[in-house]
């Protein structure tokens, strides 16, 4: 049933296909109509995950909301590309926050228990999973905004990147960054491009090889996220950040995207096979899997 909802979802191009596409129109005809429909707020909900939609503002926010850390399990990661899926189709929704409705938390990452002690196409399945999350929001035709409004370590912290822009909560307490090296795991090379892609080779140099979290501060100041806010007037500078985005053509903005993001996506939807073989090939040693186990016993001892 998974596989035959991501098949679904595939059929729909994204910003991959967009270049092409726009440029044999050769003008704004791709540009977003209006919805004909009385203007008023819709919202779709799962068990993980709530979006709500106003059609008058053509502006969505997903929030998360699987306790206690939206951490993305295969499950959620299903009901993320669904939801996203359907807001593509919708003509009238042209951008997109996404946020948390946990308390202090973005995104804890991805979810352990779908790499531990499973079988090896369990284990297939879940980064295929992963890969289709990125790439849809890698490469959505959307505005999207990341609404951060905790921590959000390791794939939290990719989720936030592939967002359009970053606003980060000013809370000391809270942390960002990918963090798979102090798990004994390496992050993958598209993870590695879209950190290059953010903030630099060198900074993704370091911040890869020693597994750092950074402070909403010290993210700023690299650039990992871009702009810091009081944590109650997150979602509201999103908001309010999304009208300056929408005052830009979307056929002229959407174009700009593709140009800088396509090389990216491109480079892992050549190589997704090998890709999930070699995660499965290392996620399942026995090393990895000692590693994981020791990580899963030191967050039970914290919750105890």
């Amino acid at each position: 049933m998974k596989m035959a909802l991501r098949a679904c979802l595939r059929t729909k191009p994204g910003l991959t296909g967009l270049l092409s596409q726009l440029s044999c129109s050769g003008h704004a005809a791709a540009r977003r109509a209006p919805a004909l429909v009385a203007q008023r707020s819709s919202s779709s909900t799962s068990q993980k995950i709530k979006v709500d939609f106003d059609q008058s503002t053509g502006v969505a926010v997903m929030h998360m909301q699987s306790p206690p850390v939206n951490s993305l399990s295969l499950e959620f990661l299903t009901d993320v590309c669904i939801a996203l899926e359907k807001l593509e189709m919708d003509k009238s929704c042209r951008g997109l926050v996404v946020t948390s409705s946990q308390p202090k938390v973005f995104s804890a990452g991805l979810d352990i228990l779908d790499m531990y002690g499973k079988s090896p196409e369990h284990c297939a399945e879940f980064w295929k999973a992963v890969q289709e999350m990125w790439l849809k929001f890698y490469g959505s035709n959307m505005i999207t905004i990341a609404a951060v409004n905790g921590s959000s370590p390791a794939g939290g912290c990719l989720l936030s990147m592939t967002c359009d822009y970053r606003i980060m909560a000013d809370n000391p307490r809270y942390s960002i960054g990918l963090n798979e090296t102090k798990l004994g795991i390496v992050a993958p090379f598209w993870f590695k491009d879209t950190m290059v892609n953010t903030v630099g080779h060198r900074a993704t140099e370091m911040a890869l090889q020693l597994g750092l979290l950074y402070s909403p501060a010290e993210a700023l100041k690299i650039g990992l996220v871009d702009q810091l806010v009081h944590e109650d007037q997150v979602l509201t500078t999103a908001t309010e950040t999304m009208t300056k985005w929408l005052a830009i053509p979307d056929h002229a903005r959407q174009l700009t995207k593709s140009m800088m993001r396509k090389p990216t996506i491109d480079k892992l939807a050549a190589n997704r096979e090998a890709d999930v073989n070699n995660f499965v090939k290392f996620i399942t040693k026995d090393s990895i899997q000692k590693s994981l186990g020791m990580y899963l016993e030191m967050l039970k001892r914290r919750k105890a």
